[in-house]
């Protein structure tokens, strides 16, 4: 929470999807959100657990992210999880209608940030990836973690 990268301040990040999805594109969507729930997400709580998008009558909806209501805003927070709709360009969100009617494709969200004062979302087009592609990351992973230790040792 809080990093920097080229002008945008990351508030949180969806680590579970690059494990359980192949991600084949990804676009820049701005969030459509209240007044609390900015402040909320500058305070970094949020949580992406079964978040995804949806594209209905022409717009891209954001459905069960949840971002905490503020406490000072008490009387004023609307529901942690309702539909948020998102920003993309009319050409972008044709791209999408063609891609996710492809079977087994959906979208998914990657990460909030900040650019320039407005709240942003990574949204990725992505195909869920099976139990055994799961397993064989892992194994290439303990493998190249084991080969990297064998090299220090010798070096």
């Amino acid at each position: 929470m809080g990093k920097s990268e080229g002008g945008r301040r990351i508030v949180a990040t969806n680590r579970k999807a690059r494990h359980e999805y192949h991600i084949l594109d990804t676009w820049e969507a701005g969030l459509v959100l209240r007044g609390p729930e900015v402040k909320s997400l500058r305070d970094g709580k949020v949580s992406f657990q079964d978040a995804f998008a949806r594209i209905e009558d022409g717009e891209v909806w954001l459905y069960s992210l949840h971002i905490s209501p503020y406490p000072q805003a008490n009387r004023e927070n609307p529901d942690p999880t309702r539909s948020r709709k998102l920003l993309l360009r009319s050409s972008e969100i044709r791209k999408l209608i063609g891609s996710v009617e492809e079977k087994g494709n959906t979208l998914i969200p990657l990460d909030i940030y900040f650019r320039r004062g407005y709240a942003k979302i990574t949204l990725a087009l992505a195909k869920g990836k099976n139990l055994h592609d799961k397993r064989e990351k892992l194994k290439k992973r303990t493998q190249d973690m084991e080969a990297q230790r064998a090299m220090q040792r010798y070096s």
